[in-house]
């Protein structure tokens, strides 16, 4: 199973921990909105914010790209402020499992 199946199903049964099983223990997260890094620890707690709010939802996930190296993946993505964003995730490996992710995004409206 590849990695990015393993994630597609953690995001569909809301579990972070299954998630965090795919994340490197030296793993960095690098925020779209600010440049700023998050470590593992820091990204398992936001999962698990994320995926126990149902205002949360991912729409339209799909798999770009991905070998032993790297993993690109697109979605949509509603948020509880009622934003919905399109989400690009770059995802470096390392091991066989996600080393660094960096994310891009585009606000767009809702009902567009």
């Amino acid at each position: 199973m590849s990695l990015y199946e393993k994630m597609e199903r953690a995001m569909d049964q809301r579990d972070a921990a299954l998630y965090a099983e795919v994340l490197h223990p030296d793993f960095t997260f690098v925020r779209h909105q600010s440049g700023t890094e998050m470590s593992r620890d820091q990204m398992v707690e936001m999962l698990n914010m994320m995926m126990s709010n149902d205002k949360v939802v991912i729409l339209d996930s799909r798999c770009i790209y991905e070998n032993d190296d790297v993993l690109v993946e697109h979605s949509l993505m509603d948020f509880p402020d009622g934003s919905r964003e399109a989400v690009m995730g770059v995802h470096v490996k390392k091991d066989g499992l996600i080393f660094r992710t960096e994310t891009g995004a585009t606000l767009i409206e809702k009902g567009e």
